[in-house]
């Protein structure tokens, strides 16, 4: 948690998507000065689930979505109305391109998703691309959607320890001149470095996109 408070201190952002949040619906997570929308995991395990944290100083909505997936969604107004998606798509899962299609189409536009999709894609910086970078490379092209992200290293893989490139930041097309993308080089004790996106037009306004693999209910 102390990692999380030093994110919010550095960059003051106005939103945070975090993935992989590993909170049970008993569990209680309040951050000073920020609303918390969230969604655990469906099978009520301390694994998975999804999160917003948005400023106070924000007007913000939370959306309700009809989805399999852990993803949550909420409309925030910082000098336009826009909704802004966490999602986390686990490694080694079948994805139905069916429920991605559906997802998109209950996204009010203006959107920006903010994910761990765990897809590999040479558009993004992999050596490779597999089946799970494959779908997300059609979802892309299917919905004329863009990507925020070039070649950015963005998680850690312990094991291997390898770098690769899988949290992704996609927008519709009229927020992509709005938004710049840029890496924290710090993991702050994560497998995945913070993801900073800043609004062009006011460099103060970030969204911090972020996951963790600590427990956000210690």
């Amino acid at each position: 948690m102390s990692d999380l408070k030093d994110i919010l201190n550095s960059y003051q952002p106005a939103c945070v998507a975090l993935q992989e949040t590993h909170l049970k619906p008993e569990n209680s997570f309040r951050l000073h000065g920020y609303t918390v929308f969230r969604k655990d995991h469906p099978a009520n395990r301390a694994s998975g689930g999804v999160a917003l944290l948005i400023s106070n100083n924000i007007p913000s909505s939370l959306l309700t979505l009809n989805t399999p997936f852990q993803a949550i969604a909420a409309q925030i107004f910082t000098h336009k109305l826009i909704t802004v998606c966490s999602l986390y798509l686990p490694p080694n899962t079948q994805i139905d391109q069916t429920n991605l299609n559906n997802l998109m189409l209950q996204l009010p536009e203006p959107f920006v998703i903010l994910g761990d999709l765990n897809g590999h894609s040479q558009i993004w910086g992999s050596d490779v691309t597999n089946s799970r970078g494959r779908q997300i490379e059609k979802l892309l092209h299917d919905h004329n959607l863009c990507l925020l992200n070039t070649e950015e290293i963005t998680h850690f893989h312990t094991p291997t320890r390898t770098f690769h490139s899988i949290d992704l930041a996609i927008c519709s097309p009229s927020l992509f001149p709005l938004f710049s993308l840029e890496t924290d080089p710090d993991l702050h004790n994560s497998d995945h470095f913070p993801i900073i996106l800043t609004d062009n037009r006011h460099l103060h306004l970030h969204t911090v996109f972020s996951r963790f693999k600590y427990d956000l209910a210690n």
